[in-house]
């Protein structure tokens, strides 16, 4: 019933896997001494910047963003602020959350924020692609039985997977085992990345698997 979707997913999907590699490839080919656990806070910038370029070109092409109701410029541009402000509040919000998890308050403070902007980019970002800067359609989509079409259902896996391999990641640090990446936040962060494309893997497999028992009903 959703083919035409499941594929438009699973292509974008694609696409914002492989903005991921070339992050990760394309400073190691053009900085100096670049490795994802030497140079992590400019690893984790590298592709928090890619996730969010290329998703917000692929989900505006492909019309999944919700169009504005109204066509004026000052609209769209109240609308491009909100969502830099809800952008900007999810990475103090994530902030917050970690440091109250644990992290350090003070000591550490610029990686934790950039764990959190990274943290904002694979999860926020992709609720202001498909739902735009409205609170109350996220609430909605994360609440039981709130989906409304197949991106709402790859929405809450992908955003589950994000969030579960972040806390995963996040087991290894205590440890004495003495590796390079147990560094803060290095395993939160790729725990973060993995579960990331873990889920864009995930969600459209699991949505084609169910496609005959999934219904949606407008709200």
């Amino acid at each position: 019933m959703w083919d035409h979707e499941i594929r438009a997913m699973a292509s974008t999907h694609a696409i914002i896997a492989a903005s991921v590699f070339m992050a990760t490839v394309l400073p190691a080919v053009l900085v100096p001494g670049f490795s994802v656990y030497g140079s992590h806070l400019l690893w984790i910038y590298s592709v928090s910047g890619a996730i969010t370029a290329v998703s917000v070109a692929v989900f505006w092409l492909l019309g999944i963003t919700p169009p504005t109701k109204k066509h004026t410029v000052g609209y769209k541009l109240s609308r491009l602020f909100r969502s830099c402000l809800y952008f900007f509040l999810s990475c103090l919000f994530f902030h917050t959350v970690v440091v109250l998890y644990g992290a350090p308050l003070i000591e550490s403070a610029l990686e934790t924020f950039s764990l959190a902007v990274l943290l904002t980019s694979l999860t926020t970002l992709r609720c202001l692609c498909v739902l735009g800067p409205n609170v109350q359609a996220w609430i909605r989509v994360f609440s039981r039985h709130g989906a409304m079409s197949v991106w709402d259902t790859c929405l809450q896996i992908t955003v589950a997977c994000t969030v579960i391999g972040a806390w995963v990641g996040a087991f290894p640090i205590p440890l004495d085992w003495d590796r390079p990446w147990q560094v803060w936040p290095v395993s939160c962060s790729l725990g973060a990345m993995i579960g990331f494309l873990t889920g864009l893997v995930a969600a459209p497999a699991w949505i084609h698997y169910h496609r005959k028992q999934l219904t949606y009903k407008c709200k």
